[in-house]
């Protein structure tokens, strides 16, 4: 076995940050190297999602100049989630162990150390987990962990406060390979691998340069994303709540029986309006959960490729 490492790093509008991020990456890759750990055919490879500034450009000029850097280019803009699996599925074919990481460098790059000694010990997958949330604002922390909650809660598996800052063996590679949807949530999908997992923990720092490219709407489309995609307890949790509507309507109809014997038949404007809008809420909140579910199977059902490459940069010894 000769230890090659793959680094998968998706890029989308990442100009400004990719130069930093490819030296200092290179810098670890080569002190490695030196160690020992991993073989000289390691690479960095930068996935170009769809980028409208000059990633690509800039990912053509560092192969250029440097042996370690391997580009992807996309055909066009497939999200981050498909653009860190092109990378994946290219790397495994490539190398004996796979890191993927974000362009942005918040993750720390010295963690690698640690996953590379993981792997070397015998572990499939290392998952770069953050030691704190301290540097968060209250809103940001309370709602990321606030997700992690709820899709564990959904039964959608997650390992809590990780991202896609993970180390793969060839093996669970190939494992990953065998899940085809297209709808696709890495940090649900990994878990359901199995074979031997370990954690290292992080700070996480500050955005090196850039915006970030997860503002709060696309950060609610992503949990949206991974709920619906892992877990179908949406759903049974509408048929729960059919249930006590339809138990609750039976009890009204008894009372309204009895006050009818009785004689007391003045009508409730009040709660028959509640009554009605709150219904009529619920059916429309139901029938969306299902359209997410039924659009997510007409997606599947097409079979559409999840991405495809446009051109490749790489070079073997």
């Amino acid at each position: 076995m000769q230890n090659t490492l793959y680094v998968v790093v998706p890029c989308y509008n990442e100009q400004e940050v990719l130069p930093e991020t490819a030296r200092r990456l290179r810098d670890k890759l080569q002190y490695l190297i030196n160690r020992g750990s991993i073989s000289r055919k390691s690479r960095i490879l930068f996935v170009n999602d769809g980028s409208k500034d000059d990633t690509w450009a800039i990912i053509q000029r560092l192969h250029i100049g440097n042996h370690f850097f391997s580009g992807l280019n996309l055909s066009r803009n497939r999200g981050h989630q498909n653009a860190l699996l092109a990378g994946l599925m290219y790397a495994k074919d490539q190398a004996d162990m796979v890191i993927s990481m974000d362009a942005d460098l918040q993750d720390d790059i010295d963690a690698v150390d640690e996953m590379v000694q993981k792997y070397l010990e015998g572990v499939d997958i290392v998952y770069g987990v953050r030691s704190s949330r301290d540097r968060d604002t209250f809103f940001k922390r309370t709602t990321a962990e606030g997700f992690y909650r709820l899709m564990n809660a959904l039964g959608a598996e997650t390992v809590f406060n990780h991202a896609d800052y993970r180390l793969m063996s060839r093996r669970a590679l190939d494992g990953l390979a065998q899940f085809r949807e297209v709808n696709l949530f890495l940090r649900g999908i990994v878990p359901m691998i199995g074979y031997r997992t370990d954690v290292v923990t992080y700070e996480r720092g500050e955005r090196f340069a850039g915006e970030s490219k997860y503002p709060l709407k696309k950060m609610l489309a992503f949990a949206l994303e991974g709920i619906t995609s892992l877990s179908v307890k949406p759903l049974r949790l509408i048929t729960g709540l059919g249930f006590f509507i339809f138990v609750v309507s039976l009890f009204m109809i008894l009372y309204n029986v009895i006050r009818w014997v009785g004689g007391h038949t003045v009508t409730g404007w009040a709660s028959l309006s509640c009554s009605v809008w709150l219904i009529g809420g619920l059916i429309l909140l139901s029938l969306g959960v299902i359209g997410e579910y039924v659009g997510k199977l007409y997606m599947e059902a097409k079979g559409r490729p999840r991405f495809l490459v446009q051109e490749v940069v790489d070079e073997q010894d």
